[in-house]
């Protein structure tokens, strides 16, 4: 069977999807002695993240074991994960926590 998301690290809250996901297709990504399966609520395109688990409001999104942002909303698990629902520091985030000279 190939591989249709990636987990790159066992804290991660996030997988990388591999191929287009369908919504409503249960995905299962494997690493060590970990595995997720996860039924997506929506379409993840090719190279996008989706949501291993329920993320809180103001929550760390976790990939490759770090800190890649925060949740601008609840996240639930398998939907996408993207810049609608979160803020990584590329895009500002320590602005919006630190102010304009952050």
């Amino acid at each position: 069977m190939t591989n249709k998301a990636i987990l790159l690290n066992p804290e991660d809250s996030v997988a990388t999807a591999l191929t287009d996901l369908e919504k409503g297709e249960s995905i299962r990504v494997s690493l060590d002695h970990i595995t997720i399966d996860v039924i997506l609520c929506e379409d993840i395109g090719f190279g996008h993240k989706y949501a291993l688990r329920d993320i809180a409001k103001g929550g760390e999104i976790l990939k490759y074991g770090l800190p890649i942002g925060k949740a601008l909303s609840d996240i639930r698990a398998g939907e996408w994960v993207h810049v609608h629902n979160c803020r990584g520091e590329r895009f500002g985030f320590h602005r919006e926590q630190y102010g304009l000279n952050a």
